[in-house]
């Protein structure tokens, strides 16, 4: 029993928090992309992008605020290729996620030693985003929850903004209806005079921005630099997530907050030493949970119709 005080408390839920959000950010994006009809599995390579152009840009400006626009803004743009090559080119979606990914380690690994003379890592910033932490007056005394939940740094606040607006967005508004038909019947809603192709290119540059904001985490928020590979599989566990959270917001905000819990329970055994095996044992408990997440719950959830496919109007009008 004391152990599992020891492992599950409130530092343990802390931390839980800290590890899940660059995964909930992704998820919400690939949610948000996969429901447009647009396999995204190239999340690792925009996280990668987003990650190093903020460290750069806070390093460089000595602003980290600038830093996190910097890096939505090169998830974004990359994202864009994605969405060229999937909507304009009609390429195999997996193919394009997965250029997309070789890509992001090349660039960004290239990119250090232009901008900062060598590989492994950048400049340690001068100011990271966890100087910024916050606590929001009552709700951060909220017995447990609140220091949880309430006492956090800026990006994760922000994270709590993007759930509730995709859902909301998802829901409530135009937008997300044309992304949902997009992904279930796009030949319908080109029949209506609404642009498939349009509403596509919104999603996945939605989805690459999402991912810039996760990799910004990373490297100014919940560090102070970028590394090489510093996402660490987390956009393929963010995509994870998004599968077995039945390609739904909320569904992705719970399997990413679970993901990083196992994250934090791992850390948290190494850290006590409860069971005396090899410590990378342990590394390995996300991606166990993630693709067992997945094979147990992908068949209790509907993927949207049209994911994956090509959509030409000229061959649907056939």
């Amino acid at each position: 029993m004391n152990v599992f005080i020891e492992l599950l408390n409130a530092e343990f839920l802390i931390a839980s928090v800290r590890l899940a959000t660059p995964i909930i950010l992704a998820s919400i994006g690939a949610t948000i992309c996969d429901r447009s009809g647009i396999v995204n599995i190239g999340m690792e390579g925009m996280m990668l992008m987003g990650a190093f152009f903020a460290a750069w840009a806070a390093w460089k400006f000595a602003n980290p605020w600038f830093g996190v626009l910097v890096g939505m803004l090169a998830g974004g743009l990359f994202a864009l290729f994605h969405a060229w090559a999937t909507v304009s080119l009609h390429l195999n979606h997996v193919v394009s996620g997965a250029v997309i990914n070789i890509l992001g380690f090349g660039i960004t690994r290239y990119l250090l030693e232009l901008f900062f003379g060598h590989p492994g890592t950048s400049e340690i910033i001068p100011h990271s985003l966890a100087e910024y932490r916050f606590a929001i007056p009552l709700l951060s005394r909220i017995p447990l929850l609140g220091p949880v939940l309430f006492n956090r740094t800026p990006i994760v606040y922000m994270m709590y903004v993007v759930v509730i607006l995709f859902v909301w967005i998802t829901r409530k508004t135009r937008l997300g209806l044309h992304i949902k038909a997009a992904g279930e019947h796009p030949i319908v809603l080109e029949t209506l005079g609404i642009s498939v192709k349009k509403i596509r290119y919104i999603a996945v540059i939605l989805s690459g921005i999402l991912c810039g904001l996760g990799g910004a985490y990373l490297s100014i928020e919940n560090g102070n630099s970028f590394s090489e590979g510093m996402t660490a599989g987390r956009g393929f566990i963010a995509l994870g997530a998004n599968i077995a959270g039945g390609w739904t917001v909320v569904g992705s905000l719970i399997a990413s907050f679970f993901f990083g819990m196992v994250d934090a329970l791992a850390l948290r055994i190494q850290v006590l030493g409860v069971f005396r095996v090899p410590s990378e044992i342990f590394l390995i408990f996300p991606y166990v949970a993630a693709l067992l997440a997945v094979a147990g719950l992908v068949r209790k959830s509907r993927a949207p119709r049209a994911l994956g496919e090509d959509f030409q109007i000229e061959r649907s009008g056939t």
